[in-house]
């Protein structure tokens, strides 16, 4: 099974912070990278009660069913690679029984003739190394909203938060409450 534990921190930024982590931390000569998400929740959001998500991500021509759960470290990430085909059955409704994902989403009770397609969020990202962590800039479109962010994924808790609370001290970046993309997908669809 295709499995992994996320461990990020995010800090929604101001266009100006964006603007100067990108010079500051020389991001111009890092490739761009343009992903979109798609994603899916049944009428009642069973997902989001059980504190889930589910997208297909297309990132350089390729498609990944991830569903992300909580997990004590962070998130428990479980992909299936899909083929466009199966994305184009998923967005109008007829899911296909993902092998990993399948299995993880009958442990929690989740149907798939329940998920519904709910939209879309891309993101413009620029990623590098940085300090023992991966340093991430991100700009999302979705619905009329746009934002910038910043991300850094560590594959440790302690040591990915010190370097991160040290790169907004440095930079004099105020510590916001962030919420994860599909929350804020969500917020926006709903409001």
């Amino acid at each position: 099974m295709a499995q992994e534990i996320e461990i990020e921190f995010k800090n929604l930024l101001t266009k100006k912070e964006y603007d100067m982590l990108y010079e500051q931390l020389n991001f111009e000569s890092v490739e761009l990278i343009e992903q979109t998400n798609y994603y899916f929740e049944t009428e009642d959001f069973q997902l989001k009660n059980l504190g889930a998500a589910l997208r297909i991500r297309r990132k350089k021509d390729k498609w990944t069913l991830t569903l992300k759960q909580p997990h004590e470290e962070g998130l428990l990430e479980t992909h299936d690679p899909l083929t466009e085909e199966v994305v184009n059955e998923w967005i109008i409704g007829r899911p296909s029984e993902p092998e990993s994902v399948g299995s993880q989403l009958q442990e929690l009770g989740v149907s798939l003739k329940d998920l519904r397609y709910m939209g879309a969020l891309t993101t413009r990202r620029k990623e590098q190394g940085f300090n023992g962590t991966t340093v991430v800039l991100d700009h999302s479109f979705y619905f009329e909203e746009d934002d910038y962010e910043l991300e850094l994924e560590a594959s440790e808790r302690k040591s990915g938060e010190k370097v991160f609370e040290e790169l907004l001290e440095k930079y004099h970046i105020p510590r916001r409450k962030t919420d994860n993309k599909i929350k804020r997908f969500f917020q926006a669809k709903s409001d």
